[in-house]
């Protein structure tokens, strides 16, 4: 049973990884949408399900409740890892492509107050809303590094998806929100990202979490599929098959399959 979290760029991920083994054989259930990564990690430790792909820093900053920034997308990776090991997963091979959370607000609004940087909001106080899911709350790579890291304090949105973000922006109902670097969104030239020069966002790139109970029972050809995935996986096509999915409204089965095949895999 694979699983993936409650947004496009992961019902993506998910579909790649359980079309790539269904390819070679294996027999595959794939369940969307699970929900935050504390909740999809909580189903693969409990049996529920036996992987899902995670981002490396959200691995750290969320799951193992490490604040500390890693030197390098490696470090991260490494570091990531050596956690899972120690609670009964493995960290396959991470792709080439990151995305981070990034905080955005429309250009006009960035220009009226001055806005490069995510630090530059602190100016701002309470009447900056900025709007995000529900966990954003919760986690360092969120408000609460935002005020440690920045004394940044928003008034804060929670929205039920990341979906929901930018039209919350766009119909004014708040001035900034977090967002994804990879959203197909922020190449309209609509929305200012905010640098993060103090990290709080992480490295972040992609590695399917599976259980040690999986991996023995499936054998080398099943990591060695996964990592072929993950190999592929490079910005400009994540970018590419994120903007079918979320601008296109192509299903994820079909842009999977599609990219899937057109590498070989499929």
């Amino acid at each position: 049973m694979i699983g993936d979290k409650n947004f496009p760029e992961e019902n993506i991920l998910g579909a790649l990884y359980a079309t790539a083994l269904k390819a070679k054989g294996y027999t595959v259930t794939l369940k969307d949408n699970i929900g935050s990564s504390e909740i999809t990690y909580k189903a693969l430790t409990s049996g529920e399900i036996g992987m899902y792909p995670e981002y490396t820093g959200t691995i750290l900053s969320v799951l193992a409740d490490d604040t500390a920034n890693p030197a390098s997308a490696a470090a991260a990776y490494n570091e990531a890892k050596a956690f899972l090991a120690k609670h009964g997963s493995t960290l396959l091979a991470m792709t080439p492509f990151s995305d981070s959370d990034v905080v955005v607000t429309k250009v006009a609004y960035a220009k009226q107050h001055g806005l490069t940087s995510v630090g530059d909001l602190a100016k701002l106080g309470k009447s900056v809303k900025l709007a995000a899911e529900p966990e954003y709350a919760t986690r360092y790579s969120g408000l609460i590094g935002l005020k440690k890291e920045y004394n940044v304090v928003p008034t804060f949105v929670p929205l039920a998806t990341s979906a929901l973000v930018y039209q919350a922006i766009n119909s004014g109902q708040v001035e900034a929100g977090d967002v994804f670097t990879t959203d197909p969104e922020l190449k309209s030239g609509m929305y200012t990202p905010l640098a993060d020069p103090k990290g709080i966002f992480g490295y972040q790139n992609v590695a399917p979490i599976v259980s040690n109970k999986v991996i023995s029972a499936e054998g080398p050809a099943f990591a060695q599929t996964l990592n072929a995935v993950s190999a592929l996986l490079t910005l400009p096509a994540i970018q590419k098959m994120n903007a079918a999915v979320i601008l296109d409204k192509q299903s994820p089965a079909s842009v999977a399959g599609q990219f899937l095949k057109a590498n070989g895999l499929a």
